[in-house]
């Protein structure tokens, strides 16, 4: 084998990360993920889908099948509704946790993908690569929303790490003369297994096109056979069989006609649920959600394109990240956090850019440069206003100022400078150091103190608040008519009634303990289906804000039955 190709890897690759370096990286995920999560409310809708979803099955002890409310809600496996369950259940709260334990579980995810990600750096170019690549990652705009909200992506995040760090060890100590580690093949299908369970298909997905990316330009196929792919899909069927045939049992049909036929099967065809966009929208977003190190690790990835072809690790990384974002540009239904597991391999490119000299001597082609420039413009762009709305939001909509979005906009220009390694006067760790933890600073600043404290857009919490202050029994139950947020359910709990105006009225007249919260628009409509109309209400509260949901005012007012 030719020895350009080996030595890299195998320099790299003998060393550990040392236990000081993962515990640095711990740390560093203790300050970019953890505060905020007691403080900022439910957000809607996914989270509070979840977090729901979850709290029925500790109330009612049924983990088997998942519900919101009475409707079945099949579209995602049960790995995140087990997973927050253990956190709620170790917690001592049972289904009266808050929300802060659920969203333990994806502190954990994002943690995982951190120290994987560190680990596979190290492997791959070094230590000061490996904790560069741990370090930027825990400071990325992307992880950081994931890592701090109770939904799949930053736990899938942490099994794509998984798998494509096993899948990386398998295929470079093949490169470099090696036997193949005992573990690796294990850990891969195991990871794939979890991914499945929690998201379904798309780690898969990823491994998938990153092998056959690998097995299209790289000759040498022989690596395949360390995957043990027979036994390691035995094992992943032995992981996953057992909850989807209980489904199966539970359910009959309907689990596969809504996980697979609707949600799957939809997402490819067409735009779901007013998520469509057409190709590029990943490549337009990216300055957002890669930031503040979206310009350097373009940079990075356009100096690995002229070295691929002589340097495995660089393969395997373009292997990673390309060939997934093309097929998701192409699916019609599009997030923003579908890209999330691809991520990493740009940010290992950028550790490789920054800590190898040789990297510094590539010249960029004439369509590079001019790439470069644009990205460098929506980058600055993004860096002003991110820090606009930082400093900006809480005077829009209460008029008054917040200085912690002042603090926060200026570490975000901060954050911007240092992380595009534009003329910084640091070297690489510390000035990536520097920049996550300014990026990271403003993400605390902003969930603990700037969000929370804008209550407009928190009607959930506010009208909770005004019912348990207003309702007539212990066992009130909220009929909402006319504002349908589940994170109303998770608050005011899972008996809430979700209805209509007239609904509302019927509710009321058939049990003197409920307490009814109408929009202001549905007002005349109940009082006209309510027997009697005003006579015997009270008004007990009024809310007003904003429903960020769909970007509309709402006003509700709240009645209750007088005595």
């Amino acid at each position: 084998m030719d020895a350009a190709l080996r030595s890299p890897s195998l320099e790299t690759g003998r060393r550990g990360l040392g236990i000081a370096r993962y515990a640095l990286l711990f740390l560093v995920c203790l300050f970019a993920f953890l505060p905020g999560i007691s403080t900022l409310p439910p957000t809607d809708r996914d989270e509070s889908r979840f977090v729901q979803s979850t709290k029925q099955m500790v109330e009612t002890g049924n983990y088997v099948d998942i519900r919101l409310q009475d409707e079945t809600r099949y579209k995602k496996p049960v790995g995140i509704y087990w997973l927050q369950s253990a956190a709620v259940l170790l917690s001592g709260d049972g289904s009266a946790a808050p929300i802060w334990v659920y969203r333990l579980i994806s502190v954990l995810g994002g943690t995982l993908a951190v120290l994987v990600t560190g680990w596979l750096g190290n492997r791959m170019f070094g230590r000061e690569a490996g904790l560069i690549a741990g370090i930027a990652l825990a400071g990325i705009v992307m992880l950081g929303f994931e890592a701090r909200i109770a939904k799949t992506d930053a736990m899938l995040c942490a099994t794509a790490l998984f798998a494509q760090a096993a899948l990386a060890d398998i295929y470079l100590r093949h490169r470099e003369g090696r036997a193949a580690a005992r573990a690796s093949p294990w850990v891969f299908w195991a990871a794939q297994a979890a991914a499945i369970l929690i998201k379904g298909p798309v780690v898969p997905l990823v491994s998938l096109l990153t092998v056959l990316a690998l097995v299209g330009f790289d000759r040498d196929r022989g690596w395949l056979k360390n995957l043990k792919a027979l036994r390691g899909i035995l094992l992943a069927i032995l992981i996953t069989a057992p909850w989807l045939v209980l489904i199966t049992l539970k359910s009959g049909a309907a689990f596969w006609q809504q996980s697979v036929g609707k949600d799957l099967l939809g997402k490819v065809g067409g735009a779901q649920e007013s998520h469509g966009a057409p190709p590029g929208f990943y490549a337009l977003i990216y300055v957002l959600f890669f930031w503040p190190f979206a310009y350097a690790a373009l940079e990075s990835g356009l100096k690995a394109l002229s070295r691929f072809r002589t340097d495995p690790r660089l393969l395997f990384c373009l292997a990673w990240y390309i060939p997934y974002w093309l097929v998701i540009e192409l699916i019609p239904t599009k997030l923003p956090h579908y890209i999330l597991p691809a991520y990493p391999a740009s940010i290992l490119l950028m550790a490789w850019m920054l800590t190898d000299k040789d990297a510094t001597a590539i010249e960029f082609s004439r369509w590079q440069v001019w790439l470069r420039w644009i990205t460098l413009a929506g980058f600055a762009l993004v860096t002003v206003l991110l820090a606009a709305a930082a400093a900006g939001i809480t005077p829009y909509l209460t008029k008054t100022v917040s200085w912690w979005g002042i603090m926060a906009a200026a570490l975000a220009l901060l954050a911007g400078w240092l992380g595009s390694g534009v003329k910084p006067a640091l070297p690489p760790l510390p000035r990536i150091f520097l920049a996550t933890v300014c990026s990271a600073g403003a993400f605390a600043l902003l969930t603990t103190f700037v969000l929370p404290g804008v209550k407009p857009i928190w009607l959930s919490p506010q009208i909770v608040a005004d019912f348990e202050a207003a309702k007539p029994c212990p066992t009130s139950r909220l009929a909402s008519a006319g504002y349908a947020e589940p994170s109303l359910v998770f608050l005011a709990g899972t008996d809430t009634l979700l209805t209509d105006a007239k609904g509302a009225a019927d509710a009321m007249a058939s049990d003197k303990c409920t307490v009814a919260l109408v929009a202001s628009r549905s007002v005349d409509a109940f009082l006209k289906a309510l027997p009697g109309g005003r006579t015997g209400l009270d008004e007990v509260g009024t809310v007003k804000g904003v429903n960020y949901s769909k970007g509309a005012e709402k006003l509700f007012i709240l009645f209750r039955r007088k005595g």
